[in-house]
């Protein structure tokens, strides 16, 4: 039986649903329903998302068997002086990943970060990072790719992922 999904390049058209994708990731908890204007009101969250697919941005989406998007993972280079949550330094790109809801536990997370990972590896980094809340169930995914937390904040830990 076929893939349910595939997996693309993210283009430039794909910005809007990303920053989907970014309000999916902030609204992980069941019945975390906090609506997008209010997400990507600020800094905190449209900073992942905002003027993209600019310099050093890549990423990748999941489509359905209609080619409806279903997940997107991508990853930017954030300044210093503007960091995401999960900054470790210059040089290292920071992912973000989301999936609608109904496609989660269906591998399409899993697919998305390691073809995001692979990719940021054949750019030359060494590293990856990402940020996740304590208690969400995408941690376990992450640590089964080779992420390990490296710093912890409050309710969040940041962890990387060595490349190479």
């Amino acid at each position: 039986m076929p893939p349910a999904f595939g997996v693309r390049a993210a283009v430039q058209a794909d910005g809007a649903f990303l920053g989907d994708m970014v309000v999916e990731a902030a609204n992980w908890r069941q019945g975390g329903l906090r609506p997008r204007h209010e997400v990507m009101a600020g800094t905190e969250h449209s900073r992942y998302v905002s003027g993209w697919m600019r310099p050093g941005d890549a990423g990748f989406v999941a489509e359905d068997r209609n080619g409806e998007p279903i997940g997107g993972a991508w990853y930017r280079m954030l300044p210093r002086s503007d960091p995401g949550f999960g900054y470790v330094g210059t040089g290292v790109p920071e992912l973000i990943i989301g999936v609608r809801p109904i496609w989660r536990a269906h591998g399409v997370g899993r697919a998305l970060l390691q073809r995001l990972c692979e990719h940021a590896g054949a750019q030359g980094y060494g590293r990856i990072s990402l940020s996740v809340e304590r208690g969400n169930f995408a941690t376990t995914l992450y640590r089964s790719e080779g992420f390990a937390v490296t710093q912890s904040g409050l309710g969040r830990d940041t962890m990387v992922k060595r490349l190479r």
